[in-house]
């Protein structure tokens, strides 16, 4: 049990890193709301952790809406009084070559992994203030720091969300901590997304190396964990194995 119990909302909670990070967080004895758009999922989780002595709820979220996004931390707000820390977890990676023109598939990187990220900012920020402090934990990428083929677009995101956090950080005065976490491959569903035939194959090879989610939520954790003193900025998560 940690010693100080916060309230954690988690999107992208359904699958992946999101799923292990709501279960490292709880297993501390923070109180989480999970949001994703499978809430089928969201359930079995949610009543998985509780029978384990955790504390969970959860409410369906399409973090592209920015209204939904204000209801569901509205929610959260009402149901444990306060909102500690965010963890901007949903993305998405329908990876392709440009020349592809899969310009809907650009489309929909851009309004879940940037436009995702703004609206959980947008829908959090003021009650941080307000109750003098809070987290946001923005999952982005390796593919923050580097490009590679068909990535571009994804990258580009991932890019964005590095920017937007590193921004948030300058403009906060000690009590908003903001802590970009970038996973090199990781074990999720992001790679079912895939349509294009020349990327899918390509990720094939590329997460023959990949890490289990629980290794990123362990570095979630840490950050969470550290005193209010202490704003972890940045951390990069690799496999120490690299592909042939």
């Amino acid at each position: 049990m940690t010693e100080t119990v916060k309230t954690v909302v988690v999107t992208g909670a359904s699958s992946g890193i999101g799923e292990a990070t709501a279960r490292r967080l709880a297993a501390d004895g923070h109180r989480l709301f999970l949001g994703a758009r499978r809430t089928d999922r969201l359930e079995t989780l949610t009543k998985e952790i509780t029978a384990e002595g955790g504390t969970a709820a959860f409410q369906r979220l399409d973090v592209t809406d920015a209204v939904d996004f204000q209801a569901f931390i509205s929610t959260a707000r009402d149901r444990y009084g306060r909102v500690d820390v965010v963890v901007n977890n949903a993305g998405v990676m329908p990876l392709s070559p440009l020349e592809a023109l899969k310009t809907d598939e650009w489309d929909r990187m851009i309004d879940v992994n940037v436009r995702g990220v703004l609206h959980g900012i947008a829908a959090a920020l003021p009650s941080m203030r307000a109750q003098g402090g809070g987290h946001f934990v923005n999952i982005a990428s390796v593919g923050a720091y580097e490009i590679s083929p068909t990535a571009a677009v994804y990258c580009a995101t991932k890019f964005a969300v590095r920017a937007i956090s590193e921004g948030l950080r300058q403009e906060s005065d000690g009590d908003i901590r903001v802590t970009l976490v970038s996973p090199g491959v990781t074990e999720s569903e992001l790679a079912d997304s895939i349509t294009d035939a020349t990327a899918r194959e390509a990720m094939r090879t590329y997460r023959a190396v990949a890490l289990p989610a629980s290794d990123i939520a362990e570095a979630i954790a840490y950050a969470v964990s550290q005193p209010s003193r202490v704003d972890v900025n940045e951390i990069v998560v690799r496999p120490a194995a690299s592909v042939q």
